[in-house]
């Protein structure tokens, strides 16, 4: 089968949707105050900062490790994350809607104490079926999500068999990643979930080994933020999800 050389996906830096759901969370507030759709939300100053960090890392890696191809999200704040990253490089860059992050339907905009009490029925149903399965109305469930990532993988296998490939995506595709490269079940998936906040422009990353197939190298690893003196963060996606 063909395969990758190498498979990277850096989370997109801090967004003003980020700051404003964990100031929503933390006031107990039912509503997360956004200005734009979840595809138009811009990278707050921080975001800015960590996505040009994170060019200055890439720009320091040997030209044996550079991304031959970088391939991002259509939503605005993956889009600015790889323009600042990627900036000079010339690396070739193209937008994949499969990319983009989970769709909540009825749930947007609603932090998890407001799903709970103006959607206590979808709160049950959640909890009942779980966090892999569970598929709000107007929404995606993780399989949803993972079944547009597998079709992507298969694309970029055949596209660019022997490539290195760069991702700009969301912390849900970052989980599902892992889920679908390393075969893990839903099990270990929930409970990397559960352990783990993915950092705003952290990186996850495989490498091809000898028998030519993908192995893990880094996960949600920001170790290159601190090195260029950028401030790290590890905000959650309005997820709007009771726990």
């Amino acid at each position: 089968m063909a395969e990758m050389a190498s498979l990277w996906i850096v989370r997109h830096g801090e967004s003003t949707a980020n700051v404003a759901a964990t100031a929503a969370e933390t006031s107990g507030a039912e509503l997360i105050d956004l200005t734009h759709r979840d595809a138009d939300v811009p990278l707050s100053a921080t975001g800015e900062e960590q996505a040009r960090a994170t060019g200055r890392w890439l720009a320091g890696l040997p030209d044996s490790q550079r991304p031959d191809v970088a391939v991002v999200s259509p939503y605005l704040r993956a889009v600015r994350t790889a323009e600042l990253a990627l900036d000079g490089t010339g690396t070739p860059t193209s937008v994949d809607e499969r990319l983009r992050d989970r769709e909540l339907g009825v749930l947007d905009g609603l932090t998890a104490h407001g799903v709970t009490r103006r959607y206590p029925e979808e709160a049950q149903r959640r909890t009942r079926l779980g966090k892999f399965y569970y598929r709000p109305p107007g929404g995606e469930s993780w399989t949803d999500v993972a079944l547009r990532l597998r079709a992507l993988l298969g694309d970029l296998r055949r596209d660019h068999d022997g490539g290195r490939v760069l991702l700009f995506g969301h912390d849900a595709l970052v989980f599902l990643l892992r889920y679908l490269v390393e075969g893990l079940t839903e099990t270990e998936l929930m409970a990397l979930t559960r352990e783990h906040v993915i950092a705003n422009c952290s990186v996850t990353g495989w490498h091809a080994d000898d028998s030519g197939r993908l192995v893990p190298d880094v996960f949600n690893d920001v170790t290159h933020l601190h090195r260029q003196g950028a401030t790290p963060t590890r905000e959650d996606e309005v997820h709007a999800e009771p726990v």
